[in-house]
């Protein structure tokens, strides 16, 4: 019996889409010509009963045989059979046809396969390069390292495992983990994370976990754990199956027993069948997929609008999406010709503050002689015959440059990033570079609050740089300090709690509560591939201005289900009463309730015209 259900299941799943387009046009076409009556040794509807009517059955039937689930199709297969049994063969064709039109919609509409967590797993490096007692190097695969094992990375490489930097100094791509796009710079006694890239400095680590438990291992596992937990929205007409089909075989046996005639009985299991209810949903996303389109917006996932209307809480990372994500020169506190010698000295730098402080620089450079950079540190320069050194704090210190205390606290406690300067051995100064908030953050929250979600900051930063990038924002609940599992944590909290989230993110560390969010939703321009994946709706062109008309537009198309819906309802108990005193047949039947499914399409349709009141 299973081998025949799975025989049945691979029938039904063969050939795709593109299949089912094919047959649906050769099925009506059929009907068309029955309709017209031409002379034919055959009914053409015939047609249609085969290729759209016989994979009802069959599903109906396994769904039966496996699980013992009564779905829309068990309604639609006993009003198929019967209608065949008393000839009326356009009353079968057509009501198979509007089903397998209304099916083939929402597979149009299905979520494309993801493989954000197949990507993950390629990004976690294979092998490590450990010492051995000897002093010799061996590569072997990073799932065999273990805690304490003395690990070499270069310049470039992808940091294998979790661990302390024990020699050297570099500046550390934390992006992965952290959603940073600054690269942190690192000594020895920091901590260095798996999946991280070590960017300039060769350094030497211990490792303090073992490879299958490393940073990036626990983000896989969080990325699976999140998909698992994600329920899918079910199919409204199988929703209510049970209920619909109770209700039309009793009326329509009832109707038997009382009038005597079949007729009549059967007219009713058509008029009952849920066709306008099986396209009610599928039409209306389709549509209201179509204008989110024209908008900028890619939806993945064919319900992400439905759970989407009923958000109330919308989480933002920082990085990327209420900042630009990337550094600008906020202010320049001592000599005049601060930044002029900061630019000259940093203009063959690669560091992205050092050409971040060249970027903002407007005037001509001065003639740069030399360039040195020191790893994790800073830069040595000649320019104009001057020796400059710009970096850390402590850099300069150790070169022995005296530094005024806390003469940068109060920047460095709002997040950012401090370039001290010295020439010739005197101190000029520093320059403080941020990631600027995006200029439309402030009247998008307003927005959103206005629309009954409430914005909520999910950030890797500090508590002081949090909230003062949520101030700037109008965002009133701000949680800092998140790592990937903080992230996916508060989200399931909130669901817990019995909120809708919603979660906007950019970047790898965001994957698992994208994934994890009621709906997930990824920036497409400067946003990673594996939270494109992980999301269920994309923003091409990274511009958030166009989310508070998103939320609405799926606000109302929820209101438009409800209205097809309660349409669909109503035609069809006017139909079955019709029915029920003979006033209607099963042809008759069958064009009445195709006429409720006509007018469900144009109610939908009418979705992919909706625009923002302003």
């Amino acid at each position: 019996m299973n081998k025949a259900i799975t025989i049945i299941e691979s029938f039904l799943e063969a050939g795709g889409i593109r299949k089912d387009i094919v047959l649906l046009a050769i099925s009506g076409g059929a009907l068309i010509i029955s309709l017209l009556d031409f002379p034919l040794p055959f009914n053409p509807a015939w047609i249609a009963i085969i290729l759209c009517g016989i994979p009802i059955i069959l599903e109906a039937a396994v769904a039966i045989i496996s699980s013992h689930d009564f779905t829309a199709d068990f309604l639609v297969s006993v009003a198929l059979i019967a209608s065949v049994l008393i000839g009326e063969d356009f009353a079968a064709g057509e009501v198979a046809f509007i089903m397998q039109l209304g099916g083939l919609l929402e597979e149009l509409t299905v979520s494309k396969a993801k493989k954000g967590i197949e990507k993950l797993v390629k990004l976690t490096p294979k092998t490590a390069r450990i010492f051995r007692e000897d002093g010799s190097f061996e590569i072997i695969a990073s799932d065999n390292v273990r805690s304490g094992d003395i690990i070499r990375i270069l310049p470039g490489e992808t940091i294998p495992v979790d661990g302390i930097i024990m020699e050297g100094m570099t500046s550390v791509n934390e992006a992965l983990m952290t959603g940073e796009s600054i690269p942190s710079d690192k000594k020895p006694g920091d901590e260095v994370l798996s999946g991280t890239i070590n960017q300039f400095g060769a350094i030497t680590i211990e490792a303090s976990k073992n490879g299958s438990d490393s940073s990036i291992q626990r983000m896989v596992r969080l990325m699976e754990s999140a998909d698992a937990g994600k329920a899918k929205i079910v199919r409204l007409a199988d929703r209510w199956a049970v209920w619909i089909v109770a209700t039309a075989l009793t009326a329509a046996a009832l109707t038997w027993i009382i009038t005597g005639e079949i007729i009549r009985a059967v007219t009713i299991l058509v008029v009952f069948c849920p066709c306008s209810l099986v396209l009610a949903t599928p039409t209306a996303i389709m549509a209201a997929i179509g204008n989110a389109s024209k908008h900028g917006f890619l939806i993945k996932e064919g319900d992400a609008l439905e759970r989407f209307a009923a958000t109330d809480i919308i989480a933002f990372d920082k990085t990327g999406t209420i900042t630009e994500g990337k550094p600008e020169v906020r202010k320049t506190v001592g000599d005049e010709r601060l930044l002029a010698v900061a630019a000259s000295a940093e203009a063959s730098s690669e560091h992205p503050l050092g050409k971040a402080i060249v970027r903002s620089y407007k005037g001509v450079l001065l003639p740069c002689s030399s360039f040195r950079m020191i790893p994790g540190g800073g830069i040595e320069s000649t320019v104009d015959e001057r020796n400059i050194i710009a970096g850390s704090r402590d850099f300069l210190i150790m070169k022995g440059i005296p530094i005024p205390e806390n003469n940068d606290k109060i920047f460095i406690d709002e997040g950012d990033a401090i370039i001290h300067v010295s020439e010739n051995g005197c101190y000029l100064g520093f320059v403080a570079l941020s990631d600027t908030i995006r200029e439309e953050s402030r009247s998008i929250i307003s927005s959103l609050q206005s629309s009954g979600a409430e914005p909520i900051l999910l950030t890797g930063d500090h508590r002081e740089a949090a909230m003062n990038i949520g101030r700037k924002a109008g965002i009133r609940e701000i949680v800092p300090s998140c790592h990937p599992e903080d992230k996916l944590g508060k989200i399931r909290d909130l669901q817990r709690e019995g909120h809708h989230v919603a979660m906007i993110g950019d970047g790898i560390n965001d994957a698992p509560a994208l994934k994890a969010a009621d709906t997930g939703i990824a920036m497409g321009g400067i946003g990673s591939d594996i939270a494109m994946d992980a999301a269920d709706i994309v923003l091409i062109n990274d511009n958030l201005s166009g989310l508070p008309f998103l939320l609405k537009l799926a606000k109302t198309m929820m209101r438009t289900i409800r209205r097809n819906i309660i349409f669909s309802m109503l035609l069809n108990f006017i139909a079955i009463i019709l029915a029920m005193t003979g006033i209607l047949n099963p042809v008759a039947g069958a064009l009445v309730h195709n006429s409720g499914s006509v007018i469900v399409i144009i109610s939908s349709v009418l979705l992919m015209g909706f625009r923002e009141k302003r």
